[in-house]
């Protein structure tokens, strides 16, 4: 009997850390929202804070972060570090590899061809 009340008090913990909008809003708890470009960082960042949240997608690339309204100040220290982040990776120096291939490939077909004709061999009649 002990095992059936510790499943059914599994069952009713409520979830942490990454979750869907609606296990969010079956907490109870109010929640707020913030636009969100890359909610990857955000994740890798958020999980050291151990906060609950939710991604909502709106369009192409953007993102709606809700999280519970409780969690306001663990929130705010955990999105500023996403930010400092976010402008690292945006001041970096290193142009992708995807990048330096394109512009190889312009540089290449710039660049006249100089291919080598072949010479004949001269074709004696008295052979």
């Amino acid at each position: 009997m002990g095992r059936k009340i510790k499943k059914a008090h599994r069952a009713r913990q409520t979830p942490h850390g990454k979750q869907t909008v609606r296990q969010l809003m079956g907490h109870g708890a109010a929640t707020n929202s913030i636009e969100v470009e890359s909610p990857k960082d955000f994740d890798r960042v958020a999980r050291k804070w151990n906060v609950d949240y939710a991604f909502y997608k709106t369009g192409p690339d953007k993102y709606l972060l809700f999280f519970k309204s409780g969690q306001a100040d663990a929130i705010t220290a955990c999105f500023s570090e996403y930010s400092r982040r976010v402008m690292k990776r945006s001041k970096s120096r290193r142009v992708p590899i995807r990048e330096q291939l394109k512009r190889a490939a312009a540089e290449l077909a710039r660049q006249p061809s100089h291919k080598k004709e072949r010479a004949r061999e001269a074709v004696h009649e008295d052979r």
